[in-house]
């Protein structure tokens, strides 16, 4: 299996299944002199665990970082920074029933096409368990690019099946298990979390993701563009079907007299761009949402093939999301941060001797 790397200075690749003994990232092109010590990775790991809440997946993972390399006297050396975490709750016997099916809309099936052998325990490779490294590596991107430039990457949902916040407050996203904008409707979201879960079935969700701080200037016109880069970083995501940067498809209603972010000396008008144009930053909040399919694993059988090309119902036992959106926010947010890096450190490879140019609007 090959493209288990992306970025290109700030690269990260990843390795390991989701019942191997254990998982991994290496992270190269990281700069020297960051500080950084395994316990700063717990916070983002345990809000996208499993297991802590009952409308998530009830595998429990510590998630326990071993910095294996790149690190010395708790700042890092420039060389690559290996990462390992060790799987201890796999339980491969709920996927006994599976090894000759194919689950409905799973990579089951594409993976057997691709290499004739596909690992049944858990989707193996194609697991979103192979998330984790994502979000342990955009812990050192998020700390270098707060430090270096005041960049703030936050997410959350911002809509769970046909439930759309009825209000927006930031400071209440990270004090339910939802990561929700409107604290008086968790109950409601609880309640239907409940049903769907004794169900048997799944929803999907859509995820927004802003970026404060980020200068003008990183990105590229053509074929590195900033929103072209997210686009592809978040579509690597499980489960996403679809991205979209500021307003997205919504712009298909809007005229150009309404779509254009006028610019003043007191700041923009608008930002219906993302905080993107022509491909480069343009100092406003970068804004990027992701739309994730319901959970293919579900209780409620469905039709399928055998490898003998037999018809079968499949049931997906084992622990399973009911909604994966709820898990994704910090997933969301490590892989912006990720390419933001990226983008900031080519942008000073090859532009750091520009400097602030004038006009410069809030």
């Amino acid at each position: 299996m090959s493209s288990n790397t992306f970025g290109k200075i700030f690269s990260v690749t990843t390795f390991g299944e989701s019942h191997g003994p254990a998982i991994g990232c290496v992270i190269d092109g990281c700069p020297p002199g960051l500080a950084l010590d395994a316990s700063e990775f717990r916070h983002d790991l345990d809000r996208r665990a499993t297991g802590k809440s009952r409308h998530t997946s009830q595998r429990r993972e510590a998630d326990d970082v071993e910095i294996l390399s790149g690190v010395y006297e708790g700042k890092t050396t420039g060389t690559p920074i290996a990462l390992l975490i060790r799987n201890v709750d796999a339980r491969s016997k709920d996927y006994g029933n599976i090894v000759d099916t194919f689950r409905p809309a799973h990579a089951d099936y594409t993976y057997w096409h691709k290499y004739g052998i596909r690992d049944p325990r858990g989707g193996g490779r194609s697991s979103a368990r192979e998330t984790t490294m994502r979000v342990a590596a955009g812990v050192v991107a998020k700390k270098w690019l707060a430090e270096k430039h005041g960049v703030r990457v936050a997410g959350y949902v911002a809509q769970l099946g046909d439930i759309v916040p009825a209000g927006f407050d930031p400071s209440v996203v990270e004090g339910n298990p939802f990561f929700w904008p409107h604290e008086a409707q968790v109950p409601e979201l609880e309640a239907y979390m409940d049903a769907l879960r004794k169900s048997g079935d799944s929803v999907g969700a859509r995820v927004t993701v802003v970026a404060d701080g980020v200068p003008p200037g990183w990105g590229e016109p053509i074929y590195g563009k900033l929103d072209g880069e997210l686009a592809s970083a978040l579509m690597s995501i499980n489960a996403v079907k679809g991205v979209e940067i500021g307003d997205g498809f919504a712009v298909t209603s809007l005229r150009g007299t309404e779509n254009r972010d006028e610019l003043t000396m007191d700041g923009f008008t608008a930002n219906h761009a993302g905080g993107i144009l022509g491909g480069i930053s343009s100092g406003q909040p970068v804004v990027a949402s992701i739309a994730l399919k319901p959970t293919s694993s579900v209780l409620i059988p469905g039709k399928s093939l055998d490898k003998d090309g037999n018809a079968v119902d499949v049931v997906t036992k084992g622990r399973h999301d009911p909604c994966v959106g709820i898990r994704a926010v910090p997933i969301a947010e490590a892989m912006v941060a990720l390419v933001l890096m990226d983008q900031a450190l080519r942008h000073r490879a090859q532009c750091g001797d520009v400097g602030p140019v004038t006009p410069r609007i809030a």
